[in-house]
Parts: structure tokens; sequence; C-alpha cells
């Protein structure tokens, strides 16, 4: 029996997750070994506004396993579900994700025929509000010299959030409106976090019976 397509499995699990207060971010398949009966990995990335809570994810992990078991999508070949958090240094495609990324430092790069930034095209700067407008305030010069500009989102073609090790200047930060709810201060994750860029639950193997 063929796996289910990614999108079909998203279709599956979309509503529980909505349900459980997450924002479905992605899934993936791809094979778990080169064993060709080794099971395949599923993985789903969820998000919400506030910190990562662990045991609500595994709570997600074990009811999604049985909405999945219970639509027989994968007949009788085995998967291992993992479900996770995105990584720190995810791009930021949508207004939740900046919205979530406030105080972080982005990679930035605007789009072609967009007005560059202060001579430039491609630039770090950290994340302030998001305005109704569709502008982002983004904070540049760093700790010595941090000052604010705004910046049309149709503008940016790309932008990825930086694993910072250190903190940011208190200045910078205050221009940038302090960090999102509850997430944490850059430079202040757990090193594995940092390193890593996201929580997972531990893959749950399921089979429908």
């Amino acid at each position: 029996m063929p796996m289910p397509t990614e999108e079909r499995v998203s279709q599956l699990v979309a509503e529980l997750v909505a349900r459980r207060g997450f924002d479905l971010e992605g899934v993936a398949i791809a094979a778990a070994g080169k064993d060709e009966l080794a099971p395949v990995r599923v993985k789903v990335t969820v998000d919400s506004d506030g910190p990562a809570d662990l045991d609500k994810i595994a709570d997600l992990s074990r009811e999604m396993s049985e909405s999945l078991d219970a639509a027989g999508d994968f007949g009788e070949s085995a998967y291992l579900l993992e479900v996770t958090t995105p990584g720190v240094d995810r791009p930021l495609t949508t207004d939740r994700h900046w919205r979530r990324a406030q105080g972080r430092k982005v990679k930035v790069s605007l789009a072609d025929g967009a007005e560059p930034v202060e001579g430039k095209k491609k630039f770090e700067a950290r994340v302030g509000r998001l305005a109704d407008d569709g502008t982002i305030a983004l904070v540049l010069g760093g700790r010595n010299k941090p000052h604010r500009v705004h910046v049309p989102l149709a503008d940016i073609a790309t932008a990825v959030v930086q694993v910072e090790f250190n903190a940011p200047g208190a200045a910078e930060l205050e221009l940038a409106g302090g960090i999102a709810a509850g997430r944490p201060v850059p430079g202040d994750e757990p090193a594995d976090l940092a390193a890593a860029g996201q929580h997972s639950d531990t893959p749950t193997e399921g089979v429908a019976e």
C-alpha cells in the first residue's frame, strides 16, 4: 500500500493541531533508514504563541498517532511519528512568524526591485513590532549604534532567524519593543536548544491494525 502524501497527513492532523492551540507549520515524510522494510519517519512541526510546553506536545503526539492509525492511510505499514517545534533558525514566511520573532536577530535579503535599506540589499537586524500596515520595524546598528527603520514585508524576499549565544544590548532590545511574550531571551536559551534549535517529542511508532 502506498504511503500517504505530506498533504494528506496535513489534512488528517490539521484540525487536531488547531484544537490543541497550535499552528501546523509543516509535515515531512522520509525513510527512517536504508532498509526497505524500515518504518517511514513522519515529522510534524507545530508552533504556538507561548513557550513550548513539552507535556502538551507529548499529548498531541499521542493523539495524533491515534488519529493517523484510525484513518488507516498507512495500512499495515509501520511509521515513526515525531512532533516538533520549529528550529530557532527557521525562515520567517508569515505574519505570525514575524510577531513571534520579535526581539530576535534575523538575516534579511530584500526582493528584486525593493529599495535598499541604508544602501544594502542584504543585512542583519533585530526584529521589532509588525505594524497593521504591513511594515516591520527592524533595529540596525547592533549594540553600538542601534537605530530603527521600517520595511514593508512585501520588500523582503527572505528572512532567517540567527542563533545567538550572547544577549542583545539593552538599547537595541528596547528599540525592538522587547521579546515576544513567552519566548526566550536571545543568548539565554539552553545550550541544547541553541544547538538543535527545536523541541521534539520522542518518536512514536504507529501502525494501523
